[in-house]
C-alpha cells in the first residue's frame, strides 16, 4: 500500500494530524496496563504468544472497562493492544489466549498502521458528513480500507490459532462472539451449517444484500470467520506451519509487489470458485477479468520490492 503514489503522503499527513502518543495516553489514563501485577494471566498469554509468533518486541496491553466484546491493536511506531472487559468476562483462558494471539498477529503483520488510519478516518468522516464532496472521497478510501481490514481479520484468526494451538478454543471464540457465553447451547456442526446456508443463499437478491450489509463493517461475520478458519485447518496448512514449513522472514525482502498482488488475486479467485452465492456466480467471469487487469497494472507500475522491515 505504501508503494502506491500518494498513499505515503496521506499516511504521513494523517500521522501528523492524529498523534499516536495521545491514543496511548488515553488508555494509560483510563484503563489498566497489563503486567505481572495486573491481569498476570493475560500478561503470561502475551509473553507466550509473542514467543510463539517470534515477535521482536512484546507490546504493551491495556484492559479497559467496556462491556462491548472487542479487542484492538492501535499505533504505528509502537503498536499496543487494548482488550475490553466484555471480552475478558466472556471467554475462558484458552479462548482468551487465542484472542491475544490474534491481536499479536496484527502487531507482527504491521496491520496497526492502517487499522489506526481507519479508526481516525471513520471519526473524521462523521465530523465532515455535511461536506458532500469531501465525505464521498473519504468514504471511498474508507471502503477500501474496510475490505483490507476484513481480510486482515481472517489472517489474524490464523495467528490466534497458531498462538494457542487449540483449534476447538478458536472455534469457541467465534461461536461466543455470535451467541454469547452459554456454550452448552451452541454446537460447532450446526454453526458450520449456518455458514454454508449464509454462503449458498437461494436468490441473487440475497447476494446483493450480503454485499450491502458489509458496508461499514470492519470484521467479517462470525460464521464466515468460523468457516474460513475451519477450511484453513482442513487444508493442512496449519499442520505444515506447526511442522516448520513456512516462508522465513529473511526471504521477505526479495518478495515483489507484483508477487503479492498475484497471491491476492489467487486468493480472491479461489474464494469465488468455492462460493455457492448466485450473485458471485453471475459476475465471476467479469470479476476474474478485472482482477487479471489489476494484476497486470500493478505488475507494471508496482514492481518494487518490500522495504527492509517487511512492510509494503
Amino acid at each position: 500500500m505504501r508503494k502506491l503514489t500518494g498513499f505515503d503522503v496521506l499516511l504521513r499527513k494523517l500521522s501528523g494530524l492524529f498523534n499516536e502518543r495521545s491514543l496511548r495516553l488515553q488508555f494509560l489514563a483510563s484503563g489498566v496496563r497489563v503486567s505481572e501485577l495486573q491481569f498476570p494471566q493475560i500478561n503470561d498469554m502475551v509473553r507466550d504468544g509473542a514467543y510463539i509468533l517470534d515477535l521482536p518486541q512484546i507490546p504493551e496491553v491495556f484492559v479497559t472497562q467496556n462491556p462491548i466484546v472487542n479487542a484492538m491493536t492501535l499505533g504505528s511506531d509502537k503498536p499496543f493492544i487494548v482488550i475490553n472487559t466484555g471480552l475478558v468476562e466472556l471467554l475462558d483462558a484458552e479462548e482468551l489466549r487465542t484472542v491475544v494471539g490474534h491481536e499479536l498477529g496484527h502487531v507482527l503483520s504491521g496491520h496497526a498502521v492502517y487499522r489506526t488510519m481507519l479508526f481516525h478516518l471513520i471519526n473524521l468522516a462523521a465530523r465532515i458528513a455535511w461536506m458532500p464532496i469531501g465525505y464521498i472521497g473519504l468514504r471511498g478510501i474508507i471502503m477500501g480500507l474496510e475490505e483490507w481490514y476484513r481480510k486482515s481479520e481472517l489472517s489474524c484468526d490464523r495467528a490466534g490459532l497458531l498462538a494457542s494451538q487449540d483449534a476447538d478454543a478458536a472455534r469457541r471464540v467465534l461461536m461466543k462472539l455470535a451467541g454469547g457465553a452459554r456454550l452448552s447451547e451452541l454446537n460447532p456442526d450446526a454453526f458450520m451449517q449456518q455458514a454454508h446456508d449464509y454462503d449458498a443463499v437461494p436468490d441473487v437478491r440475497d447476494g446483493l444484500l450480503k454485499i450491502l450489509q458489509l458496508q461499514g463493517n470492519t470484521h467479517p461475520f462470525a460464521v464466515v470467520r468460523f468457516a474460513e478458519l475451519n477450511r484453513w485447518v482442513a487444508s493442512g496448512e496449519y499442520e505444515r506451519i506447526l511442522a516448520g514449513d513456512y516462508p522465513r522472514r529473511e526471504t521477505d525482502s526479495t518478495t515483489t509487489i507484483g508477487e503479492e498482488i498475484r497471491a491476492a488475486a489467487k486468493s480472491y479467485q479461489e474464494s469465488w470458485n468455492r462460493t455457492e452465492d448466485p450473485l458471485v456466480g453471475m459476475f465471476r467471469g467479469a470479476a476474474e477479468g478485472a482482477m487479471r487487469a489489476g494484476e497486470g497494472l500493478f505488475g507494471r507500475f508496482g514492481g518494487g520490492r518490500r522495504d527492509s522491515n517487511g512492510d509494503d
